[in-house]
């Protein structure tokens, strides 16, 4: 019950503020995008508002592992994947060197696949403010690391209904992103 109401209060903002705007767009969307956007809602609320944790998937780094173990595992679930690391920001570094005090760690790993990012961005123009994929790595004020993303399901569930090809790229790049978060959260290789 709880779910058909919050479904049927979403929907009815959407018609309202949108008037008919959204009922032209609403046969060319991905079949899963309501849910997409229900749950970003869903996140949205119970964070008190917070955008970022609305669009972003979030995972806790396992007690004990470090900047080093986190950047193996990144590289190593990225092998044959496609993805390649196209830079890293070491911030906390930068803000070493501006600053002359120690900071806690914050470090985003930058991948691509060029043949890929050309795709969405003929896809949409947009889609290029979102290249490349990014994982960033944070350290909290316990010492514990955090790793952050964008939320993947957005990029291929969220919109227009994508030719098959490009969403079968698509989803291989979200599930590669979900893969290498799983992989530096937990120490894996």
């Amino acid at each position: 019950m709880r779910n058909f109401l919050k479904v049927s209060i979403l929907g009815a903002a959407i018609m309202t503020l949108s008037g008919c705007g959204f009922m032209s767009v609403k046969d060319n969307l991905d079949p899963k995008a309501m849910d997409v956007y229900s749950n970003m809602y869903d996140k949205f609320v119970e964070s008190g508002g917070d955008l970022g944790a609305a669009t972003v998937w979030h995972m806790e780094v396992a007690e004990g592992l470090g900047p080093d173990d986190i950047k193996m595992s990144i590289e190593s679930a990225a092998v044959g994947s496609g993805l390649m690391n196209v830079g890293e920001m070491p911030l906390s570094k930068q803000l070493e060197l501006e600053t002359g005090e120690e900071q806690k760690y914050m470090n985003i790993y930058q991948y691509c696949s060029p043949q890929i990012a050309r795709k969405a961005v003929d896809f949409s123009p947009y889609f290029s403010a979102y290249l490349p994929c990014r994982i960033a790595v944070v350290e909290d004020d316990e010492g514990r690391f955090h790793l952050y993303s964008l939320n993947m399901d957005m990029f291929v569930h969220g919109g227009k209904e994508m030719p098959e090809e490009f969403k079968k790229d698509a989803m291989h790049v979200r599930d590669t992103m979900w893969k290498m978060m799983q992989s530096a959260a937990s120490g894996g290789f």
